[in-house]
């Protein structure tokens, strides 16, 4: 079911758009340059000025480096449209406090703990939840083993992160029968009578980690 009905005349007001962009280096290492862009449709008053219809309200850029673990080694950030210029760009380098951070080991708690509220800016703090899965992405298949699993036994990351990635599901059966778990069967990590709860994400093979 639709979630406006079609024939509502309707306006648009206003649009955030994300962007995340992941470059292989040849030093082995990767960037992830991420933004994101708010734009209106009409006229509003910001900071004592008026701000155009279709020009930026923030536009804002994280600059992060990282290996094939996905442990972030540098991080910046830049912000080229703001509300108040002087002061939201005022942060100093808060962002480079990402370095060190895994972004599939509690990375998400650890930004909040770092940068949210006025440790930070509310926009990029927001921006940084979105690069976890987006960098996967990226990798998926070709740094990140997506199929086999890990030495210790686990089955690929993805299983059981999804509705349609349910070991018990048809799609595991059918792409993954190796992981496929009948449905009487508890998943790990779950009890009989239950859902199967998601699980902290294990270490993942990567293709230079592989034995």
């Amino acid at each position: 079911m639709p979630a406006v009905h079609p024939s509502i005349t309707r306006r648009l007001l206003h649009r955030r758009a994300l962007d995340v962009q992941v470059f292989a280096r040849d030093d082995g290492l990767f960037d992830v340059e991420a933004g994101l862009v708010d734009t209106k449709t009409h006229d509003v008053p910001l900071a004592g000025e008026a701000r155009k219809a279709g020009d930026p309200i923030h536009e804002m850029r994280l600059h992060l480096t990282v290996d094939a673990g996905l442990t972030i080694t540098a991080a910046s950030s830049e912000m080229l449209w703001m509300p108040y210029p002087g002061n939201c760009d005022e942060h100093g380098g808060a962002y480079a406090r990402l370095a060190g951070l895994n972004l599939m080991k509690g990375f998400r708690q650890a930004v909040n703990e770092r940068l949210a509220g006025t440790r930070g800016c509310t926009h990029l703090t927001e921006l940084c939840q979105v690069l976890p899965t987006a960098v996967i992405q990226a990798m998926a298949g070709s740094v990140i083993d997506t199929r086999e699993g890990d030495a210790a036994g686990n089955p690929p990351f993805q299983l059981d992160r999804c509705h349609a990635l349910r070991r018990d599901g048809a799609a595991v059966a059918k792409f993954y029968p190796r992981w496929h778990t009948d449905a009487a069967e508890p998943a790990p990590g779950s009890s009989p009578g239950h859902p199967s709860q998601p699980q902290p994400i294990p270490d993942f093979p990567t293709r230079e980690t592989q034995p």
